[in-house]
């Protein structure tokens, strides 16, 4: 059975696009465009790892990773920062959190697959 990979992203294209490279290289995918809904969904149901996008509203992609992390204590659920942000590098190195990684975008098949097995194996 495959690895279930959340897709936070309140972008419909990218959402769309990302969904076949993910259905591409084996993974299934969880397509959540509301951010808040996917709080809700990764209590519910929590997946092999999240891809997230940062720039979001009502909550961004720190917040929704703030609220993770500490609130719902779910540390050990992988999540991939989806971003064109230069600066969350940076951020992410001050988080210290070996389960927090980043894709910038646009994002390859390529890029997105080595992000995916770097956490979840082959």
């Amino acid at each position: 059975m495959p690895h279930k990979i959340m897709l936070v992203e309140d972008d419909l294209p990218i959402l769309d696009m990302m969904e076949i490279l993910l259905r591409r290289i084996g993974y299934e995918p969880v397509l959540v465009p509301d951010v808040l809904d996917a709080l809700r969904r990764v209590k519910e149901d929590p997946p092999s790892l999240i891809l997230l996008d940062i720039m979001m509203t009502p909550m961004n992609g720190w917040e929704f990773l703030e609220k993770l992390r500490g609130e719902y204590g779910m540390r050990d659920i992988p999540v991939l920062l989806f971003t064109a942000a230069p600066s969350a590098e940076e951020k992410i190195v001050e988080l210290n959190d070996p389960k927090l990684g980043i894709l910038q975008k646009p994002v390859s098949i390529i890029e997105l697959k080595a992000g995916l097995e770097r956490f979840l194996g082959k």
